[in-house]
């Protein structure tokens, strides 16, 4: 389904102010045109972890995510998890979506995730 790219922005936003376990957010929401826009910031967690993400983004025909980094880390900067679309491991079956886990050479197929989905394994995360 079509829509524009500011009710995208809006769902985003909507999304991180429900989510209890969000302490703050720095989001910049950047509009390139009727449907194309850019994402780029952090959202920090109770614990002191921070998800930094960027989204590029085309939403005329659903959600078209040209590139995605979720990149979550621990208050010390150790990383949990990283979800992105660059072309870096032909090998791998969901090429390009892969995902890295604990650390950079950890990498392991994935397929393409959602801002939600994201939010969604930090909280079983926190609830762990």
């Amino acid at each position: 389904s079509t829509q524009l790219i500011e009710d995208y922005f809006r769902r985003v936003d909507t999304l991180i102010t429900e989510t209890r376990i969000v302490h703050s957010s720095s989001l910049t929401y950047d509009k390139r045109g009727a449907y194309v826009g850019f994402i780029r910031g952090e959202i920090y967690f109770l614990d002191g972890s921070c998800l930094h993400m960027r989204e590029f983004v085309n939403t005329e025909q659903g959600v078209d995510r040209y590139t995605y980094v979720y990149h979550y880390q621990r208050s010390d900067g150790a990383l949990v998890f990283r979800y992105d679309n660059a072309p870096h491991f032909p090998g791998i079956s969901t090429y390009p979506h892969h995902k890295h886990e604990g650390s950079e050479i950890n990498v392991t197929s994935a397929t393409q995730p959602d801002l939600a989905t994201v939010l969604a394994e930090i909280q079983r995360i926190f609830a762990a």
